[in-house]
């Protein structure tokens, strides 16, 4: 494709969410980099929450961490550079040792990932022995490999329902737990610190921990009265990493995926995602037709952190190369997989 055509279709995309000077100023900077791609073999994976001009312009394929855990999976590509978080690029590593897996961003860290160490689940596993561990894909390598299985949002409850017992551990999403009890009747606890051994004296089918999301933290029921109060006819959207509280006021919950599946699939005079606000962008570029509000007090200073030109600079230097060491991620792969497997 030439230049013209490509810059023609950002455009298109983009001239009602991009102001059209830095359409044309990221439009070279995407177009070098597709070039570049196609020479190195390499194939771009870009997260829901990538900003607009990146989104729409440079990832072969473009989801959530369960859709492209998926692809990073099967790529028969040299080079895979991950548009998303270090937790994501870890992902792909995981599972294509072989491959040379880049992460555009010195950093590109993650709160809720960073909410807990390998050490923490070592020591939940001697305090209730016995009890399978599920970790939610937003976490690092070594936290994957002291787990049984992941899971992403979008698979939470099918992860929790494959396993035998009644009881499991949840980490780290204090809230994703929390709308995961609520969706299959577990009664949930969040332990501090307890003795080692049996807890015979405690209801409980759950154990939680209390890591959180930034940005998801943030929203609040009163947000949604207030939305409702302007706009009658709204359908609220809400990812599973907001609270039970916002998840039961809101009218939709799934994975960044279904939220769009969803979006694209229904008609309503608003939507309000209450989620990472780039990713209200990125729909309503691609559905025009559609009225997203926005409700974005931050974005993810993580996701954030992603850009064209850095992208560009990774591909031209093989810069940021994300590794794993073999133990652990032999042991990571083990519950990467599992959750593959499950869907």
């Amino acid at each position: 494709m030439s230049y013209e055509n490509f810059l023609n279709e950002m455009q298109a995309k983009l001239k009602h969410i991009v102001p059209e000077p830095e359409i044309y100023i990221k439009a070279e900077i995407a177009y070098e980099i597709n070039k570049l791609k196609a020479e190195k073999n390499a194939v771009i994976l870009g997260h829901n929450y990538m900003e607009p001009a990146l989104f729409h312009s440079i990832p072969d394929f473009v989801g959530d961490s369960l859709g492209l855990s998926r692809i990073a999976a099967q790529t028969d590509k040299d080079i895979i550079v991950f548009c998303g978080v270090r937790f994501m690029a870890e992902t792909a590593k995981i599972l294509n040792p072989e491959k040379t897996v880049l992460l555009p961003a010195k950093k590109a860290g993650c709160s809720l990932a960073s909410s807990i160490t390998a050490e923490d689940v070592r020591q939940l596993r001697a305090q209730f022995p016995g009890v399978p561990v599920v970790t939610y894909v937003n976490t690092y390598a070594d936290v994957k490999a002291e787990s049984d299985i992941c899971c992403t949002s979008g698979n939470a409850k099918a992860v929790v329902e494959s396993l035998e017992g009644e009881t499991v551990i949840f980490l780290p999403d204090e809230y994703l737990a929390g709308n995961v009890a609520k969706e299959t009747g577990k009664h949930i606890i969040f332990p501090s610190k307890l003795k080692t051994g049996a807890h015979p004296n405690l209801d409980y089918q759950m154990i939680g921990w209390h890591g959180r999301c930034e940005v998801h933290e943030q929203f609040t029921v009163k947000d949604i009265e207030d939305i409702r109060a302007q706009y009658p006819d709204v359908v609220i959207l809400a990812h599973p990493e907001c609270s039970p509280e916002v998840v039961a006021a809101s009218d939709y919950s799934a994975s960044t995926t279904a939220m769009i599946h969803h979006v694209e699939q229904t008609n309503a005079p608003n939507y309000l995602l209450l989620t990472e606000c780039a990713m209200g962008d990125n729909i309503a570029a691609a559905n025009p037709e559609k009225e997203m509000l926005r409700l974005c007090r931050v974005r993810c200073p993580h996701m954030n952190e992603i850009t064209l030109e850095d992208t560009l600079a990774a591909l031209q230097k093989d810069q940021y190369v994300i590794e794993v060491p073999e133990d652990i991620r032999l042991r990571a792969a083990k519950a990467v997989e599992r959750m593959i497997q499950i869907g």
